[in-house]
């Protein structure tokens, strides 16, 4: 086995960073900033070369989608044992919600609100990631997304910054831990930076136009929580952002990224992100392109083909200084020194350490725990789960016996054939006892099943319907313009309520769904993501009750596409709806839907019974250099242990600048035994208060605040207290 490296200090790693710069030729240099794909293994639009050859001659610095400990152990043997300087590659992969063995989607981790468990996933992610011969995934994505109808919300934590941020920093220190020389650990990178997930019209790629004061506030947070947390890389966005796109603004890229938040890592453009400056029209040649993407701070151009024939020429021709150059170079090679590339280029490529490591029992057991964790029981009336233990069940629906669609868009390295369908587990849990129809597709009119499904849910106790959205309509260009159960699904659940037999639905998704009539169609609804490799058993624990749901919506469910982009943290109306007068017309308010959401941000409920009581707000005031703490007494009035996440919610009541109807400013996840209680303590410091004001400066201001605890964001006001500069 490889022997770990010596971890380097930053004095150390910085003065073999300029020893190496000062032997450098200018190609060299540049050749460092240059990534290209694995030919055959592209992830966007592909340009094809010779890529061995351009290894050979010192002008590629980074390979992505190279795969495995015998790959990436010869494309390195092509730099370090054919170049002048033998400067190893950094090689770069899409490990978003693991490498092999596959976890549940990144929007179905943060409805866990589980920090330890996702940041878990992510050091099982990166110790498999590493042992494929792999230094560097493009994760996490920290994009908060309003509009569910952009394809890549499933890739992130959701639409609030606070939740947002926290995992942030549990993802970065999952992959990179305290010493990038260990090979349980890879360099991280946050994207997209920045508000690609406020995409026009929730299509990808597409233009962004959001407020500085809304990007500072709402977007940026979680970039600023993976910076302070040590994140090593940062990927420029696709999109433009007020006019700028993200690979030519120096602005994000230079002045806030760098300058105001201390960011010492480089940045790689997304895939042809500085090719792409021509398309968007802010370039008009490869040179300009190369001149804008440099000069804002992009270090390395991936599979774009444009730094390399044009920096050399904009150094000569003073458009692009030697200065700009050698920073970008260097902060590259100081990744390199970081991971103990230089020490020894092939310690990432061993094997027998490959095999030894892929979907061990301990990772697909902790696959499985967040799985149930990340699942949210959005309905559960007439006592329909858990399942009766002598339940005879017809079990409908494609999605139930695919393994594909358990592991969603973005699955690393993860094989359909490894991943345990709901129609296996269930089987397993009621021998003889499931009949299984498909009955209906994800996709498409066909109704040919619906007879065959509508006669075994007559000969059975309860349906269990698993249905939803097929893997490949959530993901990177995959925006929709509706948010309903695709194809004929829901008929067929409403054709099955018609039999009189319980209906509990499974819900297969990447995003939030506009669920409409769907909703009263069922008797049970759990909304189960794309939940991995071991997503069949866990969807399975939780029917049966061997575990009892605790997830919690990081995103707002619209009740139609009408209401997007729909989030709890609005701003309030000069014309809010007068309770006590609700249909007034003159009101901010639509004349054909509530303006409240089918099920808001935070929302899940248990098969136990939580009472919120004795809420306390301890003191009237906070002083600048004081603390205010809040606490509710949590009892479990059922007769199962459950888990609740209780959360706190902050209203300022008046301020220089509109202020959000409530903000998430805590959470904790509290177990407990029947019949136990426990109180619940939180600690508001004056910053947690804090907000940008029309100036941009960022601090809290003295005021009125009120203060709301509960299961979910509609929590009832608690009481308040006065913040006094």
């Amino acid at each position: 086995m490889t022997a770990p490296a010596a971890q380097l200090d930053e004095a150390t790693v910085q003065a073999k960073v300029a020893a190496l710069l000062a032997q450098m030729t200018q190609e060299e240099k540049i050749g460092q900033l240059i990534q290209y794909s694995q030919p055959g293994a592209e992830t966007g639009p592909a340009t094809r070369s010779d890529v061995a050859k351009e290894i050979r001659a010192g002008r590629c610095g980074s390979i992505l989608n190279a795969v495995g400990a015998e790959q990436t152990r010869a494309m390195q043997q092509l730099a370090v044992e054919h170049t002048r300087l033998k400067i190893p590659l950094i090689f770069g992969f899409d490990t978003i919600h693991g490498f092999r063995t596959i976890f549940p989607i990144n929007l179905a981790q943060a409805a866990s609100w589980d920090l330890a468990a996702i940041e878990l996933s992510e050091r099982i992610a990166a110790t498999e990631t590493a042992a494929a011969g792999i230094h560097w995934t493009f994760a996490p994505m920290v994009d908060i997304t309003r509009d569910p109808r952009w394809g890549r919300v499933m890739e992130g934590s959701g639409e609030d910054p606070w939740l947002g941020s926290a995992i942030a920093r549990a993802r970065v220190h999952g992959f990179q831990g305290d010493d990038l020389s260990r090979l349980d650990t890879v360099l991280a990178c946050a994207k997209h930076f920045a508000a690609y997930g406020a995409a026009q019209a929730g299509r990808d790629y597409f233009t962004t136009e959001v407020p500085e004061i809304t990007l500072r506030d709402i977007y940026f947070p979680p970039f600023k929580a993976a910076v302070d947390a040590g994140v090593g890389s940062f990927m420029a966005a696709f999109n433009d952002l007020n006019g700028v796109p993200a690979s030519a603004n120096r602005w994000l890229m230079t002045d806030v990224l760098r300058h105001e938040w201390g960011f010492s890592g480089f940045v790689v453009s997304d895939w042809q992100s500085v090719k792409e400056l021509l398309a968007h029209g802010i370039a008009a040649d490869p040179a300009e392109a190369a001149r804008l993407g440099l000069n804002a701070g992009v270090d390395m151009d991936m599979e774009g083909r444009i730094y390399g024939p044009q920096v050399a020429d904009q150094i000569k021709a003073g458009a692009i200084d030697q200065r700009r150059l050698d920073e970008a170079v260097s902060a590259i090679l100081a990744a390199k020194f970081r991971l103990g590339l230089f020490e020894d280029p092939y310690r990432y490529s061993n094997e027998q350490r490959e095999k030894e490591t892929m979907l061990r029992p301990e990772h697909l057991e902790v696959a499985r725990d967040l799985a149930r964790k990340s699942c949210v029981l959005l309905k559960n009336e007439n006592a329909a789960l858990p399942l009766r233990a002598n339940a005879k069940i017809a079990l409908i629906g494609q999605l139930a016996h695919t393994t594909r669609d358990l592991l969603g868009e973005w699955r690393g390295r993860g094989q359909e054939e490894e991943a345990i369908s709901i129609q296996t587990a269930l089987e397993e849990a009621f021998p003889q006892r499931v009949t299984y129809v498909e009955g209906v597709k994800t996709m498409g009119p066909d109704r040919s099943g619906f007879a065959a499904a509508i006669a075994a849910a007559e000969q059975a106790d309860v349906v269990v319907a698993v249905m939803g959205e097929g893997w490949f309509l959530s993901g990177e260009a995959a925006s929709r313009t509706s948010l309903d159960i695709p194809g004929v699904q829901a008929e067929l659940l409403h054709e099955l309520r018609q039999t009189g037999k319980p209906v509990v639905l499974v819900l297969m998704t990447g995003r939030p769904l506009a669920l409409g009539p769907v909703v009263e169609d069922v008797d049970a609804l759990l909304l189960a993501w794309f939940p991995g490799t071991m997503g069949g058993p866990a969807v399975v624990d939780l029917l049966t009750g061997k575990f009892n749901p605790s997830g919690k919506l990081p995103v707002t469910f619209p009740r139609n596409v009408g209401q997007v982009p729909i989030f709890y943290n609005h701003k309030m109306t000069g014309r809010p709806i007068d309770p006590k007068d609700p249909d007034y017309r003159f009101r901010s308010r639509y004349v054909d839907s509530p303006n409240s959401p089918q099920f808001p941000f935070g929302f899940g409920l248990s098969y136990t019974k939580f009472d919120y009581s004795k809420a306390k707000v301890r003191s009237k005031t906070l002083q600048p250099d004081g603390v205010q703490q809040v606490s509710v007494r949590l009892s479990n009035e059922g007769k199962r242990e459950g888990t609740e996440v209780v959360q706190l919610y902050v209203r300022d009541v008046a301020g220089s600048v509109t202020r959000p109807v409530r903000e998430l400013k805590g959470f904790q996840r509290v177990t407990l035994k029947p019949g136990e209680s426990r109180d619940v303590t939180f600690t508001l410091r004056p910053m947690d208060l804090a907000f940008h004001h029309a100036d941009m400066k960022f601090a809290p201001e003295a005021g009125e605040f009120e203060v709301f605890v509960g299961g979910d964001s509609t929590a009832p006001k608690v009481g308040g207290f006065e913040y006094r500069e």
